[in-house]
């Protein structure tokens, strides 16, 4: 069914080194665990680049934006044209992204994965378009298996060109009126949580809205005939181009080796699609933070994701990311240059 998707080779993170970092982390002067969950993610970093002085090299916060053939029928509490008209506020560099990427010091990529707009060649917009939104998921397919191939492409493509430039670690975000039910959609198939565990109110909707969300979904699963557990097949039915378009970028990176900078509740369910295509894509992410979206803390328990930051967050575009960013640069910074217990002459417990 997808004879043109690229193969991803995604090897497991080699563990050979755990002990040797282990020690390090140890002997920093400091009593033993005292640095807490800095501790695990230096150890998790040292690991994925498979080095005792890990570093972070030109990072990235990949943004890909698509609009939803659903978002019509009222899943979201903001019309359609938000999606394009935030893109226009990403481009001006006006948007929680541009401010929270710049204070990181995280470079920011735009994706026009599919958005139901013209833009034209813009300085700063990465053009991946594969259609101007997918098809409505109420009616059947939102994408052809053709059309899901072709965006995990660009997404990888995406990857490997950061890569090649040197950035190893890739922060994800998505924008995308609409997108929200397409993540419940997937994490309830992909997961097995049940559909209303996986619903929220997304960018705001009230109770009315959330029970007519609820009542489309369920709508949607109802129709759903030719019913797989497959997980290209459950992206190309329920998904979007710019979470197909994460879901190839996410592997793409691990198969590189990039650090991936896990966002919310969208993100991570393109990192569901991604890790039943190859669980070891797991082993190079670093969960940003537990968003307040109904169903993210669903799909971190499913993963056994434990998040950085708790912030209640429910934005999106990639914040989590670049928030958490600092606290991969602290690990590395106080495994490279805190002093060991032998090096200031301090003495350790006995």
């Amino acid at each position: 069914m997808h004879s043109d998707l690229p193969q991803f080779r995604v090897a497991a993170v080699d563990r050979a080194l755990a002990p040797a970092l282990q020690h390090k982390i140890d002997r920093k002067t400091k009593p033993l665990g005292a640095l807490g969950r800095l501790e695990q993610l230096a150890l998790q970093l040292g690991l994925i680049q498979r080095s005792l002085a890990p570093s972070l090299n030109r990072p990235y916060v990949l943004v890909c934006a698509g609009d939803h053939g659903a978002a019509k029928a009222g899943v979201s509490a903001y019309p359609q044209d938000v999606t394009w008209q935030m893109v226009e506020n990403f481009l001006a560099g006006g948007a929680a992204i541009n401010v929270l990427a710049r204070r990181a010091g995280m470079a920011l990529i735009v994706a026009d994965a599919g958005v139901n707009h013209e833009f034209g060649p813009r300085d700063g917009l990465l053009d991946a378009k594969v259609a101007p939104g997918t098809a409505s998921y109420l009616d059947g397919a939102a994408m052809s298996a053709q059309q899901c191939a072709a965006a995990i492409q660009n997404g990888a493509r995406v990857a490997r060109d950061l890569a090649a430039g040197g950035c190893n670690v890739l922060g994800l975000g998505e924008m995308g009126i609409g997108n929200t039910a397409a993540a419940s959609l997937l994490t309830h198939c992909l997961t097995g949580l049940p559909l209303n565990a996986c619903i929220g109110r997304g960018t705001g909707l009230d109770d009315a809205g959330l029970a007519r969300k609820r009542d489309l979904l369920a709508r949607a699963l109802a129709h759903w005939e030719d019913r797989t557990d497959e997980p290209l097949r459950i992206l190309a039915r329920f998904g979007g181009f710019e979470i197909a378009m994460l879901t190839g970028a996410m592997l793409a990176a691990a198969e590189a080796g990039m650090i991936l900078l896990i966002d919310g509740f969208i993100v991570t369910s393109a990192l569901l699609v991604a890790y039943r295509i190859a669980p070891a894509v797991r082993d190079y992410c670093v969960f940003a933070h537990c968003s307040e979206e109904a169903g993210h803390r669903g799909q971190l328990d499913y993963l056994k994701g434990q998040p950085l930051l708790d912030l209640g967050l429910r934005l999106g575009e990639g914040t989590g990311a670049a928030l958490a960013y600092p606290l991969l640069e602290a690990a590395c910074a106080f495994l490279d240059e805190m002093a060991s217990f032998e090096s200031a002459g301090v003495s350790n417990r006995e």
